[in-house]
């Protein structure tokens, strides 16, 4: 090989390295930056303009003791609804929100608040229990019972997690898989099927992104 062709093949070589570099870094910067885009705010806009909030509410937790909204002041909540003898989709939900926890529970940021449908039939005790076998610590990860036409008010018309209608009266019922994750300034900012694990990742990445937000 001639002396000018081994200099141009090196100057090839280098160049095909650099640019190699070149494009990685660029996918680097992009996805990053694309990674940090916030969520979007869901819900109605108030006739001022204002995004959809969750309201206030009052419910009784695995230890017997009131919740307030007063109690989640700056928190990120992921929520949703269940009932403890549901065979359906209430378990593998509850497994599913049980592995967000896991990742969070240490996060002083994040909470997660599990309202039962069935009021009437979950008690304390037999939230407690339930609790109890998913290690859930009370007041990071609350189950709840209390009213049932305020648990299915705040089902659809806070949370927006169910699209049935009814008053909460001993016949109505709702059920929803999907999860809700409300911002500190408590407006949803995403919604995700509790029974899909996929989704669920996708929420663990969401959870990421609110955190920044609001550090």
């Amino acid at each position: 090989m001639s002396l000018f062709k081994s200099v141009f093949f090196r100057f090839f070589v280098v160049g095909l390295i650099t640019l190699g570099f070149m494009y990685w870094g660029y996918t680097i910067i992009t996805s990053s930056h694309l990674s940090t885009k916030p969520l979007p705010v869901y819900g109605p806009k108030a006739e001022d303009g204002t995004s959809h909030k969750i309201g206030g509410f009052s419910f009784i937790n695995q230890e017997g003791k009131t919740v307030t909204e007063n109690d989640y002041q700056g928190k990120i909540l992921i929520a949703d609804f269940f009932f403890v003898k549901c065979e359906g989709i209430c378990p593998i939900m509850t497994d599913q929100m049980e592995r967000v926890y896991s990742e969070y529970r240490n996060n002083d940021l994040v909470r997660f608040l599990s309202h039962t449908v069935k009021p009437e039939e979950d008690s304390v005790e037999v939230l407690s229990e339930y609790a109890a076998k998913h290690g859930a610590e009370a007041g990071k990860w609350n189950f709840l019972t209390g009213d049932k036409k305020q648990l299915y008010e705040m089902a659809r018309k806070d949370y927006m997690v169910s699209i049935s209608e009814g008053d909460g009266s001993p016949d109505d019922f709702v059920h929803t898989q999907f999860f809700a994750l409300v911002d500190p300034d408590r407006r949803i900012r995403g919604y995700y099927d509790g029974t899909d694990s996929t989704e669920v990742s996708k929420l663990i990445e969401d959870l990421q992104l609110l955190i920044r937000e609001y550090r």
